[in-house]
Protein backbone atom coordinates (compact mmCIF):
# COMPACT_ATOMS: atom_id res chain seq x y z
CA UNK A 1 0.00 0.00 0.00
CA UNK A 2 1.49 3.37 -0.50
CA UNK A 3 0.30 6.59 0.44
CA UNK A 4 1.65 10.27 0.70
CA UNK A 5 -0.47 11.21 4.09
CA UNK A 6 1.60 13.13 7.17
CA UNK A 7 0.99 11.02 9.84
CA UNK A 8 2.04 13.46 12.81
CA UNK A 9 4.29 11.63 15.69
CA UNK A 10 2.94 12.40 19.53
CA UNK A 11 5.55 10.92 21.67
CA UNK A 12 4.41 10.52 25.54
CA UNK A 13 7.23 8.82 26.94
CA UNK A 14 7.82 11.38 29.27
CA UNK A 15 4.79 11.73 30.61
CA UNK A 16 2.21 8.55 29.99
CA UNK A 17 5.45 6.15 29.72
CA UNK A 18 7.17 7.40 32.96
CA UNK A 19 3.43 5.77 34.87
CA UNK A 20 4.89 2.20 33.77
CA UNK A 21 5.70 0.58 37.33
CA UNK A 22 9.62 0.55 37.97
CA UNK A 23 9.83 3.58 35.84
CA UNK A 24 11.35 6.81 37.92
CA UNK A 25 12.75 9.31 35.17
CA UNK A 26 15.38 11.65 36.68
CA UNK A 27 15.48 15.51 35.35
CA UNK A 28 18.84 14.44 33.26
CA UNK A 29 17.06 11.01 32.07
CA UNK A 30 14.34 13.44 30.56
CA UNK A 31 16.76 15.47 28.74
CA UNK A 32 18.21 12.81 27.44
CA UNK A 33 15.27 11.23 26.02
CA UNK A 34 13.37 14.50 24.68
CA UNK A 35 16.69 15.13 22.70
CA UNK A 36 16.73 11.57 21.67
CA UNK A 37 13.32 11.84 20.44
CA UNK A 38 13.90 15.18 18.57
CA UNK A 39 16.88 13.76 16.90
CA UNK A 40 14.22 10.99 15.84
CA UNK A 41 12.09 13.62 13.98
CA UNK A 42 9.28 13.12 16.27
CA UNK A 43 7.24 16.34 15.89
CA UNK A 44 5.29 16.45 19.04
CA UNK A 45 7.30 15.75 22.80
CA UNK A 46 4.61 15.68 25.35
CA UNK A 47 7.16 16.71 28.52
CA UNK A 48 4.90 16.15 31.59
CA UNK A 49 2.49 18.03 33.61
CA UNK A 50 3.87 21.27 35.26
CA UNK A 51 2.79 22.11 38.58
CA UNK A 52 2.23 17.89 38.91
CA UNK A 53 5.84 17.87 40.62
CA UNK A 54 8.71 20.12 40.51
CA UNK A 55 10.74 18.11 38.14
CA UNK A 56 8.54 18.68 35.65
CA UNK A 57 8.81 22.25 36.34
CA UNK A 58 12.07 22.01 35.91
CA UNK A 59 12.04 19.90 32.75
CA UNK A 60 10.58 22.79 31.23
CA UNK A 61 12.77 25.28 32.33
CA UNK A 62 15.58 23.44 31.21
CA UNK A 63 14.49 23.49 27.60
CA UNK A 64 13.51 26.67 27.42
CA UNK A 65 16.82 28.09 28.14
CA UNK A 66 18.33 24.71 25.78
CA UNK A 67 15.28 24.55 23.24
CA UNK A 68 15.03 21.63 21.00
CA UNK A 69 16.09 21.79 17.11
CA UNK A 70 12.72 20.69 15.81
CA UNK A 71 10.33 19.24 18.35
CA UNK A 72 7.41 21.31 19.77
CA UNK A 73 7.51 20.65 23.69
CA UNK A 74 3.79 20.18 24.53
CA UNK A 75 2.99 20.49 28.71
CA UNK A 76 -0.23 18.72 29.79
CA UNK A 77 -3.25 18.95 32.10
CA UNK A 78 -7.09 18.41 32.66
CA UNK A 79 -9.15 20.98 32.11
CA UNK A 80 -10.08 23.09 34.91
CA UNK A 81 -12.36 21.82 37.76
CA UNK A 82 -15.73 22.06 37.68
CA UNK A 83 -17.90 25.23 38.97
CA UNK A 84 -15.10 27.81 38.96
CA UNK A 85 -13.49 29.33 35.96
CA UNK A 86 -10.37 28.85 33.36
CA UNK A 87 -8.58 31.62 34.79
CA UNK A 88 -9.00 31.07 38.36
CA UNK A 89 -7.55 27.81 37.80
CA UNK A 90 -3.69 27.30 39.32
CA UNK A 91 -3.53 24.26 37.49
CA UNK A 92 -3.92 26.17 34.04
CA UNK A 93 -1.56 28.86 35.11
CA UNK A 94 1.08 26.04 35.40
CA UNK A 95 0.41 25.36 31.99
CA UNK A 96 1.05 28.78 30.60
CA UNK A 97 3.99 29.18 32.88
CA UNK A 98 5.90 26.11 31.26
CA UNK A 99 6.17 28.77 28.58
CA UNK A 100 5.08 25.41 25.77
CA UNK A 101 3.47 27.19 22.10
CA UNK A 102 1.52 23.72 22.35
CA UNK A 103 -0.50 22.40 25.46
CA UNK A 104 -2.39 19.36 25.03
CA UNK A 105 -5.57 19.20 28.18
CA UNK A 106 -8.25 16.06 28.51
CA UNK A 107 -11.03 15.71 29.15
CA UNK A 108 -14.40 13.93 30.08
CA UNK A 109 -15.76 12.29 27.18
CA UNK A 110 -17.39 9.22 28.80
CA UNK A 111 -20.99 10.11 30.58
CA UNK A 112 -19.86 7.80 33.24
CA UNK A 113 -16.73 9.40 34.42
CA UNK A 114 -18.44 12.94 34.42
CA UNK A 115 -21.47 12.23 37.08
CA UNK A 116 -19.23 9.23 39.06
CA UNK A 117 -15.89 10.93 38.98
CA UNK A 118 -16.48 14.60 38.25
CA UNK A 119 -20.06 14.48 40.24
CA UNK A 120 -20.64 16.83 38.26
CA UNK A 121 -23.64 17.15 35.26
CA UNK A 122 -23.07 16.97 31.63
CA UNK A 123 -23.81 20.05 30.96
CA UNK A 124 -20.80 21.78 33.50
CA UNK A 125 -17.86 19.26 32.05
CA UNK A 126 -19.17 20.66 27.70
CA UNK A 127 -18.57 24.48 30.20
CA UNK A 128 -15.24 22.92 31.32
CA UNK A 129 -13.77 21.92 28.24
CA UNK A 130 -15.24 24.51 26.25
CA UNK A 131 -13.51 27.26 29.17
CA UNK A 132 -10.53 25.47 29.22
CA UNK A 133 -9.71 25.55 25.50
CA UNK A 134 -10.74 28.90 25.11
CA UNK A 135 -8.52 30.62 27.73
CA UNK A 136 -5.61 28.91 26.72
CA UNK A 137 -6.40 30.16 23.20
CA UNK A 138 -7.03 33.51 23.97
CA UNK A 139 -3.08 32.87 25.85
CA UNK A 140 -1.49 31.92 22.53
CA UNK A 141 -1.67 28.73 23.25
CA UNK A 142 -2.19 25.99 20.58
CA UNK A 143 -4.45 22.87 21.70
CA UNK A 144 -4.49 19.80 21.56
CA UNK A 145 -7.50 17.98 23.42
CA UNK A 146 -7.26 14.22 24.51
CA UNK A 147 -10.63 13.08 24.65
CA UNK A 148 -10.20 11.17 27.47
CA UNK A 149 -11.92 7.20 27.30
CA UNK A 150 -13.75 8.76 24.27
CA UNK A 151 -14.41 4.96 23.32
CA UNK A 152 -15.72 3.59 26.02
CA UNK A 153 -18.26 6.97 25.98
CA UNK A 154 -18.91 6.47 22.66
CA UNK A 155 -20.40 2.66 23.15
CA UNK A 156 -22.44 4.17 26.04
CA UNK A 157 -23.92 7.42 24.65
CA UNK A 158 -22.61 8.42 21.00
CA UNK A 159 -24.04 11.48 20.90
CA UNK A 160 -22.90 13.20 24.17
CA UNK A 161 -18.83 12.07 23.27
CA UNK A 162 -19.76 13.69 19.96
CA UNK A 163 -20.54 16.64 21.69
CA UNK A 164 -17.33 17.00 23.80
CA UNK A 165 -15.71 16.98 20.98
CA UNK A 166 -17.71 19.33 18.73
CA UNK A 167 -17.24 21.98 21.73
CA UNK A 168 -13.53 20.94 21.82
CA UNK A 169 -13.14 22.19 17.81
CA UNK A 170 -15.47 25.06 18.57
CA UNK A 171 -13.35 26.44 21.13
CA UNK A 172 -10.61 26.32 18.88
CA UNK A 173 -8.92 22.73 19.98
CA UNK A 174 -6.45 22.13 16.72
CA UNK A 175 -6.24 18.48 17.12
CA UNK A 176 -9.29 16.20 18.35
CA UNK A 177 -7.41 12.84 20.13
CA UNK A 178 -9.29 9.83 20.61
CA UNK A 179 -8.58 8.28 23.66
CA UNK A 180 -8.61 4.38 24.63
CA UNK A 181 -8.10 5.00 27.91
CA UNK A 182 -9.07 1.46 29.58
CA UNK A 183 -7.28 -0.36 26.43
CA UNK A 184 -10.20 -2.58 25.92
CA UNK A 185 -11.51 -1.74 22.12
CA UNK A 186 -10.70 -4.47 19.44
CA UNK A 187 -9.71 -3.03 15.96
CA UNK A 188 -12.65 -3.50 13.99
CA UNK A 189 -14.55 -1.34 16.45
CA UNK A 190 -12.13 1.37 16.60
CA UNK A 191 -11.98 1.72 12.83
CA UNK A 192 -15.68 1.38 12.58
CA UNK A 193 -16.22 4.76 15.22
CA UNK A 194 -13.48 6.73 13.71
CA UNK A 195 -15.26 6.46 10.57
CA UNK A 196 -18.39 7.38 12.35
CA UNK A 197 -16.53 10.75 13.40
CA UNK A 198 -15.08 11.50 10.43
CA UNK A 199 -18.69 11.58 8.97
CA UNK A 200 -20.09 13.29 11.72
CA UNK A 201 -17.66 15.92 12.28
CA UNK A 202 -16.39 16.59 9.27
CA UNK A 203 -12.56 18.27 8.12
CA UNK A 204 -11.42 17.68 11.81
CA UNK A 205 -8.21 16.88 12.52
CA UNK A 206 -8.03 13.63 14.79
CA UNK A 207 -5.74 11.72 16.55
CA UNK A 208 -5.40 8.08 18.21
CA UNK A 209 -3.92 7.60 21.41
CA UNK A 210 -4.30 3.50 22.68
CA UNK A 211 -3.31 1.18 25.80
CA UNK A 212 -2.14 -2.47 25.46
CA UNK A 213 -4.66 -3.49 28.05
CA UNK A 214 -6.24 -6.04 25.65
CA UNK A 215 -3.06 -6.61 23.33
CA UNK A 216 -3.98 -4.48 20.13
CA UNK A 217 -2.90 -0.62 20.82
CA UNK A 218 -0.89 -1.16 17.63
CA UNK A 219 -3.13 -2.78 15.64
CA UNK A 220 -6.12 -0.28 16.81
CA UNK A 221 -3.74 2.71 16.25
CA UNK A 222 -3.26 1.48 12.74
CA UNK A 223 -7.24 0.84 12.52
CA UNK A 224 -7.58 4.62 13.64
CA UNK A 225 -4.76 6.17 10.98
CA UNK A 226 -6.84 3.54 8.17
CA UNK A 227 -10.50 5.07 9.02
CA UNK A 228 -8.92 8.81 8.89
CA UNK A 229 -6.68 9.86 11.64
CA UNK A 230 -3.57 11.94 11.11
CA UNK A 231 -2.01 11.60 14.80
CA UNK A 232 -0.91 8.67 16.99
CA UNK A 233 -0.04 9.34 20.23
CA UNK A 234 2.17 6.62 21.57
CA UNK A 235 5.59 5.98 23.86
CA UNK A 236 8.78 4.28 23.01
CA UNK A 237 8.78 0.72 23.27
CA UNK A 238 5.42 0.76 25.05
CA UNK A 239 5.85 1.90 27.66
CA UNK A 240 3.13 3.07 29.74
CA UNK A 241 0.88 2.48 32.81
CA UNK A 242 -0.70 -1.40 33.23
CA UNK A 243 -0.17 -3.04 30.08
CA UNK A 244 1.30 0.22 28.39
CA UNK A 245 0.68 2.64 25.30
CA UNK A 246 0.64 1.88 21.60
CA UNK A 247 4.99 1.32 21.25
CA UNK A 248 5.81 3.93 18.32
CA UNK A 249 8.94 1.15 17.82
CA UNK A 250 6.31 -0.79 16.34
CA UNK A 251 4.03 1.59 14.97
CA UNK A 252 6.48 3.70 12.90
CA UNK A 253 7.90 1.06 10.62
CA UNK A 254 4.46 -0.56 10.06
CA UNK A 255 3.40 3.03 9.14
CA UNK A 256 5.95 3.91 6.91
CA UNK A 257 6.90 0.57 5.12
CA UNK A 258 4.35 -0.87 5.05
CA UNK A 259 1.19 1.58 4.70
CA UNK A 260 3.75 4.08 3.18
CA UNK A 261 2.83 6.42 5.23
CA UNK A 262 5.33 9.86 5.77
CA UNK A 263 6.04 9.90 9.22
CA UNK A 264 10.18 10.59 9.35
CA UNK A 265 12.68 10.58 7.01
CA UNK A 266 14.22 7.66 5.96
CA UNK A 267 17.58 8.33 8.01
CA UNK A 268 15.70 8.88 10.77
CA UNK A 269 13.88 5.58 10.74
CA UNK A 270 17.54 3.92 10.76
CA UNK A 271 18.26 5.29 13.96
CA UNK A 272 15.00 3.56 16.16
CA UNK A 273 17.12 0.81 16.82
CA UNK A 274 19.48 2.75 18.71
CA UNK A 275 16.92 4.42 19.93
CA UNK A 276 14.71 1.77 21.35
CA UNK A 277 17.73 0.14 22.92
CA UNK A 278 19.70 3.73 24.02
CA UNK A 279 15.81 4.98 25.93
CA UNK A 280 15.56 1.36 27.72
CA UNK A 281 19.34 1.88 29.10
CA UNK A 282 18.29 5.38 30.79
CA UNK A 283 14.95 3.82 32.21
CA UNK A 284 17.13 0.66 33.33
CA UNK A 285 14.78 -1.89 32.43
CA UNK A 286 16.08 -4.92 29.94
CA UNK A 287 15.45 -4.63 26.24
CA UNK A 288 13.03 -6.46 24.79
CA UNK A 289 15.11 -8.58 22.98
CA UNK A 290 11.73 -10.40 20.76
CA UNK A 291 10.22 -6.86 20.07
CA UNK A 292 8.82 -6.36 16.39
CA UNK A 293 11.22 -4.55 14.39
CA UNK A 294 14.11 -3.66 16.99
CA UNK A 295 14.77 -6.49 18.98
CA UNK A 296 17.42 -8.12 19.22
CA UNK A 297 15.94 -11.73 17.97
CA UNK A 298 14.02 -9.50 15.45
CA UNK A 299 15.84 -11.19 12.38
CA UNK A 300 17.63 -14.04 14.66
CA UNK A 301 17.34 -17.24 12.80
CA UNK A 302 18.22 -20.07 14.35
CA UNK A 303 16.66 -23.39 12.61
CA UNK A 304 19.06 -24.76 9.78
CA UNK A 305 16.42 -24.95 6.95
CA UNK A 306 15.63 -21.13 8.07
CA UNK A 307 19.23 -20.19 7.49
CA UNK A 308 19.67 -21.83 4.32
CA UNK A 309 16.98 -19.84 3.21
CA UNK A 310 17.74 -16.42 4.08
CA UNK A 311 21.50 -17.05 2.64
CA UNK A 312 19.62 -17.72 -0.65
CA UNK A 313 17.42 -14.71 -0.10
CA UNK A 314 16.48 -13.03 2.70
CA UNK A 315 12.90 -12.40 1.88
CA UNK A 316 12.18 -16.02 2.59
CA UNK A 317 11.82 -15.85 6.11
CA UNK A 318 12.13 -11.84 7.17
CA UNK A 319 9.26 -9.37 6.44
CA UNK A 320 11.19 -6.28 5.77
CA UNK A 321 14.89 -5.58 5.07
CA UNK A 322 16.50 -5.23 9.46
CA UNK A 323 18.84 -2.12 7.42
CA UNK A 324 15.96 -0.01 7.68
CA UNK A 325 15.35 0.18 11.29
CA UNK A 326 18.53 0.45 12.35
CA UNK A 327 18.68 -3.00 13.07
CA UNK A 328 20.64 -6.31 11.64
CA UNK A 329 20.19 -9.94 10.76
CA UNK A 330 21.60 -12.70 13.26
CA UNK A 331 22.42 -16.54 12.93
CA UNK A 332 22.02 -18.16 16.21
CA UNK A 333 23.52 -21.40 16.73
CA UNK A 334 22.25 -23.91 18.62
CA UNK A 335 20.89 -27.58 18.47
CA UNK A 336 18.69 -26.53 15.99
CA UNK A 337 20.97 -25.83 13.64
CA UNK A 338 22.41 -26.75 10.73
CA UNK A 339 25.66 -27.02 8.02
CA UNK A 340 24.60 -23.62 7.53
CA UNK A 341 25.03 -21.96 10.75
CA UNK A 342 27.85 -23.46 11.43
CA UNK A 343 29.21 -22.44 8.34
CA UNK A 344 27.99 -19.05 8.76
CA UNK A 345 30.18 -19.31 11.89
CA UNK A 346 32.84 -20.05 10.60
CA UNK A 347 33.25 -17.01 8.17
CA UNK A 348 32.16 -14.98 11.13
CA UNK A 349 35.20 -16.26 13.03
CA UNK A 350 37.67 -16.23 10.60
CA UNK A 351 37.64 -20.10 10.01
CA UNK A 352 37.83 -21.87 6.57
CA UNK A 353 35.38 -24.24 6.12
CA UNK A 354 33.12 -25.83 3.50
CA UNK A 355 29.78 -27.79 3.92
CA UNK A 356 31.87 -31.04 2.10
CA UNK A 357 34.38 -30.65 5.51
CA UNK A 358 33.84 -33.92 7.52
CA UNK A 359 35.07 -31.73 10.04
CA UNK A 360 31.79 -29.08 9.89
CA UNK A 361 29.09 -32.84 10.19
CA UNK A 362 31.41 -33.07 13.22
CA UNK A 363 31.24 -29.95 14.54
CA UNK A 364 27.31 -30.03 14.33
CA UNK A 365 27.41 -33.39 16.23
CA UNK A 366 29.49 -32.08 19.22
CA UNK A 367 27.34 -28.96 19.15
CA UNK A 368 23.74 -30.73 19.55
CA UNK A 369 25.23 -33.06 22.07
CA UNK A 370 26.45 -30.56 24.44
CA UNK A 371 23.44 -28.73 24.08
CA UNK A 372 21.71 -31.62 25.09
CA UNK A 373 23.63 -32.14 27.79
CA UNK A 374 22.72 -28.50 29.11
CA UNK A 375 24.97 -26.18 26.99
CA UNK A 376 23.32 -22.95 25.59
CA UNK A 377 25.67 -21.86 22.81
CA UNK A 378 23.77 -18.81 21.02
CA UNK A 379 24.22 -17.43 24.63
CA UNK A 380 27.83 -18.15 24.78
CA UNK A 381 29.06 -17.32 21.19
CA UNK A 382 33.22 -17.47 22.24
CA UNK A 383 32.93 -21.01 23.64
CA UNK A 384 31.10 -22.20 20.69
CA UNK A 385 34.76 -21.13 18.79
CA UNK A 386 36.85 -22.33 20.96
CA UNK A 387 34.74 -25.81 20.45
CA UNK A 388 35.18 -25.17 16.16
CA UNK A 389 39.05 -24.64 16.85
CA UNK A 390 39.43 -27.31 18.70
CA UNK A 391 37.56 -29.92 16.34
CA UNK A 392 39.41 -28.38 13.67
CA UNK A 393 42.98 -29.06 15.53
CA UNK A 394 43.73 -24.73 16.00
CA UNK A 395 43.05 -24.92 19.60
CA UNK A 396 46.04 -23.91 20.89
CA UNK A 397 46.83 -25.42 24.87
CA UNK A 398 47.69 -21.88 26.81
CA UNK A 399 47.35 -23.47 30.19
CA UNK A 400 46.68 -26.80 31.69
CA UNK A 401 44.31 -27.28 34.48
CA UNK A 402 45.03 -29.49 37.38
CA UNK A 403 42.69 -28.68 39.95
CA UNK A 404 41.06 -26.36 42.29
CA UNK A 405 39.62 -25.83 46.20
CA UNK A 406 37.46 -23.55 47.22
CA UNK A 407 37.14 -22.31 51.06
CA UNK A 408 34.65 -20.29 52.56
CA UNK A 409 34.33 -18.30 56.18
CA UNK A 410 30.94 -17.18 57.12
CA UNK A 411 31.33 -14.72 60.25
CA UNK A 412 27.56 -14.88 61.66
CA UNK A 413 26.21 -12.04 63.54
CA UNK A 414 22.69 -10.65 65.33
CA UNK A 415 22.21 -7.70 62.41
CA UNK A 416 25.08 -9.37 60.04
CA UNK A 417 26.68 -12.25 57.85
CA UNK A 418 30.07 -11.74 56.16
CA UNK A 419 31.02 -14.31 53.85
CA UNK A 420 34.95 -14.85 52.65
CA UNK A 421 36.01 -17.16 49.94
CA UNK A 422 40.28 -18.54 49.25
CA UNK A 423 40.55 -20.17 46.78
CA UNK A 424 43.25 -22.26 46.10
CA UNK A 425 44.69 -23.43 42.14
CA UNK A 426 47.28 -25.37 40.46
CA UNK A 427 47.90 -25.36 36.38
CA UNK A 428 50.89 -26.01 34.23
CA UNK A 429 52.24 -23.35 31.51
CA UNK A 430 54.99 -24.09 29.34
CA UNK A 431 55.58 -27.43 32.00
CA UNK A 432 55.93 -25.62 34.97
CA UNK A 433 53.66 -26.13 37.78
CA UNK A 434 52.20 -22.93 39.62
CA UNK A 435 50.17 -23.24 42.37
CA UNK A 436 48.55 -20.18 43.49
CA UNK A 437 45.83 -18.79 46.26
CA UNK A 438 43.81 -15.63 46.39
CA UNK A 439 40.56 -14.62 48.03
CA UNK A 440 37.32 -12.93 46.74
CA UNK A 441 33.73 -11.74 47.88
CA UNK A 442 32.76 -15.36 46.82
CA UNK A 443 33.87 -18.79 45.68
CA UNK A 444 33.87 -17.59 41.86
CA UNK A 445 35.42 -14.42 42.40
CA UNK A 446 37.95 -16.13 44.90
CA UNK A 447 38.74 -18.70 41.49
CA UNK A 448 38.86 -15.95 39.16
CA UNK A 449 41.34 -13.76 41.13
CA UNK A 450 43.69 -17.06 41.87
CA UNK A 451 43.67 -18.14 37.84
CA UNK A 452 44.59 -14.39 37.19
CA UNK A 453 47.90 -14.46 39.49
CA UNK A 454 49.14 -17.67 38.61
CA UNK A 455 48.77 -17.36 34.65
CA UNK A 456 49.66 -12.99 34.59
CA UNK A 457 53.30 -14.03 34.48
CA UNK A 458 53.16 -15.57 31.50
CA UNK A 459 50.27 -13.60 30.10
CA UNK A 460 50.32 -9.77 31.17
CA UNK A 461 47.63 -8.96 29.26
CA UNK A 462 45.42 -10.63 31.94
CA UNK A 463 45.77 -7.92 33.88
CA UNK A 464 43.13 -5.84 31.60
CA UNK A 465 40.57 -8.63 31.79
CA UNK A 466 37.53 -8.77 34.04
CA UNK A 467 34.49 -10.20 34.90
CA UNK A 468 31.48 -8.15 33.71
CA UNK A 469 28.63 -10.65 34.30
CA UNK A 470 27.65 -13.80 35.96
CA UNK A 471 24.67 -16.10 35.16
CA UNK A 472 22.81 -19.35 36.98
CA UNK A 473 20.64 -21.50 35.77
CA UNK A 474 19.76 -24.66 37.64
CA UNK A 475 18.36 -26.51 34.43
CA UNK A 476 16.49 -29.62 36.39
CA UNK A 477 14.57 -28.07 39.60
CA UNK A 478 13.30 -31.54 40.34
CA UNK A 479 16.85 -33.11 41.16
CA UNK A 480 17.16 -30.44 44.02
CA UNK A 481 20.80 -29.72 45.28
CA UNK A 482 21.77 -32.74 43.24
CA UNK A 483 20.78 -30.41 39.62
CA UNK A 484 22.92 -30.07 37.10
CA UNK A 485 23.81 -26.29 36.59
CA UNK A 486 24.60 -24.07 33.46
CA UNK A 487 26.64 -20.71 34.02
CA UNK A 488 27.34 -18.04 31.48
CA UNK A 489 30.65 -15.66 32.58
CA UNK A 490 30.74 -12.25 30.13
CA UNK A 491 34.09 -10.96 30.17
CA UNK A 492 35.88 -7.97 28.94
CA UNK A 493 39.31 -6.75 27.90
CA UNK A 494 37.59 -2.66 28.15
CA UNK A 495 37.43 -2.75 24.80
CA UNK A 496 35.19 -5.96 23.88
CA UNK A 497 32.97 -8.50 25.63
CA UNK A 498 32.46 -11.99 25.38
CA UNK A 499 30.36 -14.98 26.87
CA UNK A 500 31.76 -18.40 27.62
CA UNK A 501 29.47 -21.29 29.13
CA UNK A 502 30.31 -24.02 31.35
CA UNK A 503 28.43 -26.80 32.52
CA UNK A 504 28.44 -29.40 35.58
CA UNK A 505 25.96 -30.74 38.82
CA UNK A 506 28.74 -28.55 40.65
CA UNK A 507 28.15 -24.99 40.42
CA UNK A 508 32.11 -24.02 41.36
CA UNK A 509 32.75 -26.56 38.58
CA UNK A 510 30.13 -25.29 35.94
CA UNK A 511 31.54 -21.93 37.02
CA UNK A 512 35.35 -22.92 36.81
CA UNK A 513 35.03 -24.05 33.26
CA UNK A 514 33.15 -20.74 32.14
CA UNK A 515 35.97 -18.57 33.63
CA UNK A 516 38.73 -20.50 32.38
CA UNK A 517 37.26 -20.22 29.02
CA UNK A 518 36.59 -16.57 29.10
CA UNK A 519 40.49 -15.97 29.61
CA UNK A 520 41.45 -18.72 27.07
CA UNK A 521 39.09 -16.29 24.65
CA UNK A 522 40.66 -13.31 25.94
CA UNK A 523 43.66 -14.34 24.99
CA UNK A 524 42.95 -15.79 21.15
CA UNK A 525 41.33 -12.63 20.67
CA UNK A 526 44.86 -10.65 21.72
CA UNK A 527 47.15 -12.98 19.77
CA UNK A 528 44.86 -12.36 17.11
CA UNK A 529 45.07 -8.76 17.19
CA UNK A 530 48.78 -8.97 17.48
CA UNK A 531 48.93 -11.01 14.72
CA UNK A 532 47.25 -8.23 12.48
CA UNK A 533 49.50 -5.54 13.48
CA UNK A 534 52.52 -8.07 12.31
CA UNK A 535 50.82 -8.56 8.99
CA UNK A 536 49.64 -4.44 8.49
CA UNK A 537 53.43 -3.92 9.71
Amino acid sequence: MSSDRKIWLYDTTLRDGSQREGISLSLEDKLKIARKLDELGVPFIEGGWPGANPKDVQFFWKLQEEPLQQAEVVAFCSTRRPHTTAAEDRMLQSILAAGTHWVTIFGKSWDLHVTEGLKTSLEENLAMIRDSIEYLRNQGRKVIYDAEHWFDGYKCNRDYALQTLEIARAAGAEWLVLCDTNGGTLPHEIEEIVRDVVTAIPESKLGMHTHNDGGTAVANALAGVLAGANMIQGTINGYGERCGNANLCTLIPNLQLKLGYRCITDEQLSQLTSTSRLISEIVNLAPDDHAPFVGRSAFAHKAGVHVAAVKRNPLTYEHTSPELIGNQRRIVISDQSGLSNVIHYAAKFGIDLTRQDPTCRQILERLKNLENEGYQFEAAEASFELLMRSALGERKQMFQLKGFQVHCDILSGVEYSISNALATIKVAVDGEDLLEVAEGNGPVSALDQALRKALVKFYPEIANFHLTDYKVRILDGTAGTAAKTRVLVESSNGKERWTTVGVSTNILDASYQAVVEGIEYGLLIQSSVEKKVITTN
